[in-house]
């Protein structure tokens, strides 16, 4: 069924969301840290280079996600130092 352009789920065919993303059990607690700390560093680069190629506020905006990015990259790492001591 679609209703304004949007595809909507089927309740008679797919009674319960299936789960797209998971993370595998068993790995270590500092191994899901740096694999966080790299996918928000690669997270603020991108934000970065998309906010230069806007103007006025959407710019402005976009480094404030940037910046919000870089400080939960920040805690992740400071979690990870601190597991390693």
């Amino acid at each position: 069924m679609v209703r304004l352009g949007v595809p909507t789920r089927n309740p008679s065919l797919d009674p319960a969301p299936s789960v797209l993303f998971t993370v595998k059990d068993g790995i270590s607690t500092q191994d899901l840290l740096v694999n966080l700390s790299e996918s928000l560093a690669s997270a603020h680069a991108l934000t970065c280079d998309f906010a230069f190629d806007l103007d006025g506020s959407r710019r402005e905006g976009a480094l404030g996600i940037a910046q919000l990015i870089e400080a939960s990259r920040l805690l992740a790492e400071r979690a990870l130092a601190d597991i390693e001591r």
